[in-house]
């Protein structure tokens, strides 16, 4: 398979392409800092790495050239990358006929248990004081509802670094009663296996411990 990856360099973005990779996919990376994955050619696979960011269209075009389906892990990086990418990434995809899209979410965007109608970045299950950050995962959610992409958004709860420890429990739109956490690991290892599924399709998926 072809994968592009957005936010290769990012702390779960680096773990799916490392899966990719020695899964002998040809993976396609687009990158503002190439040096931060050169260590990972070589490693199975083809990896290919495009220079620029998600704001620029050229970019987005070359590096999602001739993939057969695109993973984002892009953050927020405190500010609006989210909310000013997914409309460019959604066209750039839906201009080169690529159909299928797996990103990283946030647990703040799943629906709310106690107080139904909600997201829990809206509702009191969020203990969050700032709600930016969820602000613009739900921005990137808004584009996704309303484009015809096959995608799936894999939403972690607090995400600390370390291995995949296995166990994790997985739910279509809300999180996992009584989750607190998911490594890194685990959720990049989920999110990869969802480039070859289609139960979730056009969901937000909650994964936690």
């Amino acid at each position: 398979m072809n994968i592009a990856i957005l936010g290769a360099s990012g702390r779960v973005g680096r773990q799916i392409t490392g899966h990719a990779l020695e899964n002998g996919h040809t993976v396609t990376v687009l990158a503002r800092n190439p040096d931060k994955l050169i260590d990972l050619i070589g490693s199975g696979g083809q990896l290919k790495i495009v220079e620029g960011n998600a704001l620029e269209t050229g970019a987005l075009l070359q590096a999602l050239n001739g993939a057969d389906a695109v993973v984002s892990a892009l953050s927020t990086d405190g500010g609006s990358v989210l909310s000013e990418s997914f409309p460019l990434i959604v066209e750039t995809m839906s201009q080169l006929g690529i159909n299928r899209l797996v990103a990283i979410g946030t647990a703040g965007i799943l629906d709310s248990r106690s107080e139904p109608g909600l997201l829990r970045y809206q509702s009191s299950e969020s203990a969050r004081k700032l709600t930016r950050a969820a602000e613009e995962h739900h921005a990137a959610l808004r584009i996704l509802e309303t484009s015809e992409l096959d995608w799936t958004l894999v939403c972690p709860t607090y995400l600390p670094d370390g291995p995949a420890e296995g166990g994790y429990r997985i739910e279509r739109g809300y999180l996992p009663e009584n989750g607190t956490r998911i490594t890194t690991g685990d959720t990049a290892l989920f999110a990869y296996s969802q480039l070859f599924s289609r139960e979730y399709s056009k969901a937000r998926v909650g994964i936690a411990y």
